[in-house]
């Protein structure tokens, strides 16, 4: 009798965890359902359509391209007129004007000295001594014109050294009147406003 019941209850209760398995669900995942779903009924997937263009803008909303303001060029290559500026010279820097003159006062009287120098040689070489005192001698005669020589008078030592006197008394004048000029220049200018000068560019 006991065994009887024993089974009795072990049979209930292995129908009862059968029970209980078959009622609890199975939850399957998106992509198993899918492919079950799929398989089971036979229907293919899906395919995306073709991509559809864009819509082009109304013709009220299209970009508007601003005209263009650049300049045409010049029939024929005329050329650009030339540029001027008016100045005015309202003051001149007696300093530098000095320092200038006394320069160029210097390079002059070297270039004076030189020339002299030169013609004397070329007029010595060329004999012009010797014919003026055989005619003075001949014009004149007499025993005190024979012993006469123009070269006691212009010879080329005596008017070098005349030459170099000058040449050092215009440097001293055009230096000083250069430093007066810019000087009384500028007093001028104060007064009536100086010298103008228009400038052009080059072509």
């Amino acid at each position: 009798m006991t065994d009887r019941v024993d089974e009795t209850t072990i049979r209930t209760d292995d129908a009862g965890s059968d029970a209980r398995t078959a009622e609890v669900p199975t939850v399957k995942s998106g992509e198993e359902s899918g492919s079950d779903s799929g398989s089971g009924s036979g229907a293919s997937p899906k395919t995306a359509g073709p991509a559809r263009p864009p819509i082009p803008p109304p013709p009220s909303q299209a970009p508007k391209v601003a005209p263009s303001t650049a300049p045409a060029p010049a029939a024929g290559g005329a050329k650009r007129p030339v540029r001027r500026a008016r100045l005015r010279l309202t003051r001149v820097d007696p300093w530098s004007v000095m320092k200038t003159a006394f320069l160029l006062s210097i390079a002059f009287a070297v270039v004076t000295v030189v020339a002299v120098a030169m013609v004397w040689q070329v007029l010595g070489a060329a004999g012009v001594w010797d014919s003026i005192n055989s005619t003075i001698q001949e014009s004149i005669g007499g025993e005190d014109v024979q012993n006469f020589q123009i070269e006691d008078y212009v010879g080329t030592s005596r008017v070098l050294g005349f030459t170099m006197l000058v040449a050092a008394i215009d440097v001293v004048l055009l230096t000083a009147a250069a430093t007066l000029t810019a000087f009384l220049y500028n007093m001028s200018a104060a007064l009536l406003g100086g010298v103008e000068v228009t400038l052009a560019e080059d072509n």
